[in-house]
């Protein structure tokens, strides 16, 4: 699938193999998780559009490169998709970070949208969007149709682990998206859970149950 990117650098292999493990505590996964985002960042931002402008170094003057267009933004998908944030931000201090929440009906079992708080000028921003589970899919999906009615300049997926149930779903309704994974796992199981994934992400985050 040309628009899925799995990023099997040494470093994200072995932190992990440290986030599966269930007798990692909560402030080490949290860490990992962030150290991981940030390893992922170099890849997830690769093809972002620049242009160029004039600097004055202290020798001469040269020609300086930035991201072209408005600051990029982070769209975690709350709750699990905080945990990555700060990760990415450590390299990219002037990202804007927007909220969008989503819940699975329990009748219907369809994701429903329950906050969406974005910054100005989307129109004009490039977008990605952070998840550390790419599961089922609903979410990712209906994210990602949630920032296309605002019209923004171009829209990433990143996640921590996937499976191919979850990457399908969002190729047959986005098939235009690039999806990045540190890790494609085997499957989902009955209850919806990656296996062998790394359990529930945000109880692992957030010390919940």
């Amino acid at each position: 699938m040309k628009q899925l990117h799995i990023i099997q650098h040494p470093l994200i292999l072995s932190k992990m193999t440290q986030i599966r493990r269930k007798e990692t505590p909560t402030k080490m996964f949290k860490e990992l998780v962030n150290e991981i985002a940030s390893l992922m960042c170099y890849e997830i931002t690769r093809d972002l559009e620049t242009e160029t402008f004039e600097i004055e170094t202290p020798i001469c003057k040269t020609t300086g490169y930035r991201i072209k267009g408005e600051d990029l933004v982070l769209v975690p998908i709350l709750r699990a998709g905080l945990g990555m944030v700060e990760g990415i931000q450590n390299l990219i201090p002037n990202a804007k970070t927007g909220h969008i929440g989503i819940y699975r009906d329990h009748d219907s079992l369809e994701p429903v949208e329950y906050l969406c708080k974005l910054p100005p000028n989307m129109e004009n921003r490039d977008i990605i969007i952070l998840d550390p589970m790419l599961a089922t899919g609903g979410s990712a999906v209906k994210a990602i149709e949630i920032l296309k009615a605002h019209q923004v300049k171009s829209i990433r997926l990143a996640c921590l682990v996937g499976c191919p149930e979850g990457v399908e779903l969002v190729h047959q309704n986005h098939p235009e998206i690039p999806i990045f994974l540190a890790a494609m796992d085997e499957k989902l199981n009955e209850k919806g859970y990656i296996v062998p994934g790394l359990g529930d992400a945000g109880d692992r985050l957030f010390g919940t149950n």
